[in-house]
């Protein structure tokens, strides 16, 4: 490979040792959830903990894994160091531990200011994050449109405390009064909400400020070939760019592979159409990492299936008809060398277990 094409695999992203933040997104559909999986997987082997979090509300990710997962960290099944949790961004505010008067105060706030809420429970979620000793955080997000708003949340938070001071100012005691009224006391009113607002936005300022760090946070790109996928993510490439967000990784997933020897004219004319989209992918993306996977027969779900996967992360895939070259024997004993190295850790493990027990 030419030295001055970036590698075609996610290796940079386990040998960057600084990193803290990994986000993964793209368009819905195109197989975030195991990528993030496989990617926090990969992570686990070269990290002493790691955590990944599901923002997205479908919760895939207890799908993968096959396990269980709330909004408290839980250890995947078969790891001593991998932790996953699934945060719902549309908390409910009898979650925050409000009282009443609280709670329509920020439903009130919500009304007014679009992603209040939302900005507000991811706070609350960071605030938890940050008193974890995860040595790095793998962000399982929502479709493109949910991830961009995250960025948005101090804006959108300083919005809410733009709106409250005006009310504040423009309304004096009127504001208090009222929450005298409703029976609450003065602890329950806006200088109480004002507080809140205040500390979550400067959690989520130093947070950001982490984000637009490259050596501390970098964006995955995950898509398939096919023009709506290539649309969306030049829009996120953008978008991340604009919010000085690093991403130099792009996950191009459900790639057709010339080995099938069926003749399928659809299968031919599918795999014309997805070469021509991924042209136009390295031709936009010359300078990204850019990992290609196959598109497989059945879904990868379970631990074992993310970590016979993972090895397409690692190693670019060879379809059948190129299989057999001295490389590819090279790189099919390196594969197995690393799934050998697992296997025999795995043993470690369970015999260290056993003499606990």
């Amino acid at each position: 490979m030419a030295a001055d094409l970036p590698e075609a695999t996610v290796q940079n992203v386990l040998d960057q040792d600084s990193l803290k933040w990994v986000f993964v997104g793209g368009k819905g559909g195109v197989g975030k959830t195991t990528c993030s999986s496989v990617l926090a997987i990969l992570l686990a082997r070269v990290r002493p903990s790691v955590l990944i979090i599901s923002t997205d509300p479908a919760h895939n990710l207890s799908d993968a894994f096959q396990q269980r997962f709330t909004k408290s960290p839980t250890l995947v099944d078969g790891f001593t160091n991998l932790y996953a949790m699934e945060v719902d961004p549309n908390v409910e505010h009898e979650d925050t531990g409000g009282p009443e008067g609280m709670d329509s105060l920020v439903s009130e706030l919500s009304n007014a200011i679009p992603g209040i809420d939302e900005a507000m429970s991811f706070a609350e979620m960071l605030k938890l994050v940050q008193t974890m000793d995860y040595s790095i955080i793998v962000f399982d997000t929502a479709p493109t449109g949910h991830t961009l708003r995250l960025l948005q949340f101090p804006s959108t938070l300083e919005k809410g405390l733009a709106k409250m001071m005006s009310l504040k100012n423009r309304f004096g005691g009127l504001l208090t009064q009222a929450t005298r009224l409703f029976g609450l006391g003065d602890e329950f009113g806006e200088d109480a909400l004002l507080g809140r607002l205040e500390s979550m936005k400067e959690v989520i300022e130093r947070v950001n400020k982490q984000f637009k760090n490259p050596d501390l946070t970098t964006f995955i790109c995950v898509c398939i070939p096919e023009f709506l996928s290539l649309y969306e993510t030049e829009r996120l490439v953008q978008e991340l760019t604009k919010f000085e967000i690093d991403t130099h990784n792009i996950i191009i997933n459900q790639v057709l592979f010339d080995e099938d020897d069926s003749g399928s004219k659809l299968l031919k004319a599918r795999m014309k159409m997805q070469q021509k989209y991924l042209e136009q992918f390295y031709m936009l993306y010359d300078d990204f990492n850019i990992t290609k996977l196959p598109l497989l027969p059945e879904e990868v779900t379970g631990v074992e299936a993310l970590k016979a996967f993972s090895g397409h992360f690692l190693a670019p895939y060879q379809p059948a008809t190129s299989r057999g070259t001295v490389e590819d024997l090279e790189r099919r004993v390196s594969i197995l060398r690393q799934q050998l190295k697992d296997a025999e850790e795995e043993l470690v493990r369970l015999s260290r277990g056993k003499h606990k027990a």
